[in-house]
């Protein structure tokens, strides 16, 4: 199953240049609205993607090794892989992609939802696309990806808690609490 616009799509949804406005957007929405307490913000998702990045990477793929789907493109040609994607030497089992960005997803929906609750679903949506497009293209298998996404929501809403344990109950906005330069 694939189309020619989600052939051109499902590459572009993968690259982290295509979303960076997004991340341009969210860093300028912490840093206008919380000022210095936005470093702490910034911190712990940082935290959230390196430990997520590493979990899977490192820890799972290394342990799992399994191939990915592009590799065994020569013993099943019915398997659709978009060729100008590059297969990746590293494992499939879990996405790495699909853990980091629900990762991000859950802490930004737990962090930041309570000032941008519009934007809470269609978080979601963005992690779900960048996900699926890791299947399209043919670099991970369905389970993956499941799995990658079951693994960052587990590890984004921990480091939400930890966040909000320890610096949540000071992130209000600047305009709303009256105080200025904090």
């Amino acid at each position: 199953m694939s189309s020619p616009f989600l052939d051109v799509l499902m590459p572009w949804l993968r690259e982290p240049m295509f979303w960076l406005p997004l991340y341009v957007f969210f860093i300028a929405y912490v840093i206008f609205n919380f000022g210095k307490k936005s470093y702490w913000f910034i911190l712990f998702t940082i935290l959230t993607v390196s430990t997520s990045d590493m979990t899977s990477s490192r820890l799972i793929k290394k342990n799992v090794e399994r191939a990915r789907p592009c590799h065994y493109v020569d013993a099943h040609p019915d398997l659709a892989v978009i060729k100008r994607v590059r297969c990746g030497s590293g494992y499939s089992f879990t996405s790495s992609h699909a853990t980091n960005h629900f990762a991000v997803a859950t802490f930004l929906i737990m962090t930041l939802g309570v000032f941008l609750p519009f934007l809470k679903p269609w978080l979601w949506v963005w992690a779900g696309l960048i996900s699926l497009a890791q299947v399209y293209v043919g670099v991970h298998f369905p389970v993956d990806i499941i799995a990658g996404g079951v693994l960052g929501v587990i590890i984004g809403f921990l480091y939400a808690k930890l966040f909000q344990y320890f610096y949540g109950h000071t992130l209000w906005p600047i305009r709303l609490s009256g105080l200025n330069n904090e």
